[in-house]
C-alpha cells in the first residue's frame, strides 16, 4: 500500500462516496483530485484534508470539462495513477403510466451523466495514466467505475437508470482488454442499498422494504466500506475486467 506520490482522480467527490474514497485515498498518503460540480462543498474538503488534495470544478456530462479537469489534476500533481468514478444520479420514472410515457429528457440526462459520464473519464485519465512510468509489475494505473445492483437486477421505475448502470457494467472488459497494453485496469464495482445523501432522501417505508432484502448485515452499507474496497482494487494487481456487489447478499424483488 503505497501512496505517496500517487495520484487520484475522484469525480462526485463532494459527497457521498465519492467524498469517503477521497478521504480515504487522501489519509493513505495520496494526492487526491476532487472532480464535482458543488463549488462549496468541495473546496471546503480540500481545505479541511490539506494540501495533497485539489478540487476540479467539472461537469461529467461535457467532455470538455472532463478533460479540463484531468489536464489541470495531472499539471498540479505531475501524472495521473487512478480513477475512482463515483458522480451520477438515480431516476424514478416508469416505461409507461396513465398513457403518459417515459420522459425523454430524464433518459437523456441519466445516460449523460451516469454512462456518458463515466465514458469520458474513463479515457481522458487512461490517457494521462498510460504517460505515466510503469511499476514492477508493468502497472501504470487503475480505472474503478461505480455501477450498481440495480444494472444487473433493476427495480420498477429504474429503466433509465439500470440501462445506464448496466452499460457501465458492458463497458468493464472491453475497457480492460483496450487498455492492457498501457498497464491499465478496469473494474466496476456494483453497491448495494449504501447510506448516501441519496438514499437518506427516500422515505422510511422504502428504506424498510429495502433493508428486508438485504440478506446480512441487515443495514445500509457504509460509504467508508465502499472506499476500503477501491483501496483493495487499487492494491490488488490481479482485479481486472470485472465486476464486485458489493450488496451484503441483497437481491432485488419485483416491487
Amino acid at each position: 500500500m503505497a501512496r505517496a506520490g500517487k495520484t487520484y482522480f475522484v469525480t462526485g467527490a463532494a459527497s457521498g462516496l465519492g467524498e469517503a474514497t477521497a478521504r480515504r485515498l487522501y489519509a493513505e498518503g495520496a494526492n487526491v483530485a476532487l472532480a464535482d460540480r458543488d463549488a462549496e462543498k468541495g473546496p471546503a474538503i480540500c481545505a479541511e484534508l490539506g494540501e495533497r488534495a485539489f478540487f476540479v470544478k467539472m461537469d461529467c456530462t461535457s467532455e470538455d470539462s472532463v478533460k479540463a479537469g484531468i489536464d489541470a489534476t495531472v499539471a498540479k500533481f505531475g501524472g495521473l495513477h487512478g480513477a475512482i468514478n463515483c458522480a451520477g444520479v438515480g431516476s424514478a420514472t416508469l416505461t409507461l403510466k396513465k398513457g403518459k410515457t417515459h420522459n425523454s429528457e430524464i433518459w437523456d440526462f441519466v445516460m449523460k451523466l451516469n454512462t456518458y459520464g463515466v465514458f469520458y473519464c474513463s479515457k481522458h485519465a487512461a490517457a494521462a495514466m498510460a504517460e505515466c512510468s510503469p511499476d514492477e509489475d508493468k502497472q501504470r494505473g487503475v480505472i474503478i467505475n461505480v455501477s450498481s445492483v440495480a444494472g444487473i437486477e433493476g427495480q420498477k421505475g429504474q429503466v433509465a437508470y439500470s440501462a445506464s448502470k448496466g452499460a457501465v457494467i458492458g463497458m468493464t472488459l472491453p475497457m480492460a482488454r483496450d487498455l492492457a497494453r498501457y498497464g491499465i485496469r478496469v473494474m466496476a464495482i456494483c453497491p448495494g442499498i449504501i447510506n448516501t445523501p441519496l438514499m437518506q432522501m427516500a422515505g422510511e417505508k422504502v428504506k424498510e422494504g429495502l433493508l428486508r432484502q438485504v440478506v446480512q448485515p441487515r443495514r445500509f452499507g457504509k460509504p467508508d466500506e465502499f472506499a476500503q474496497l477501491c483501496c483493495q482494487i487499487i492494491d490488488n494487481h490481479y482485479l481486472n475486467g470485472t465486476l464486485i456487489r458489493m450488496d451484503a447478499g441483497l437481491r432485488f424483488a419485483n416491487l
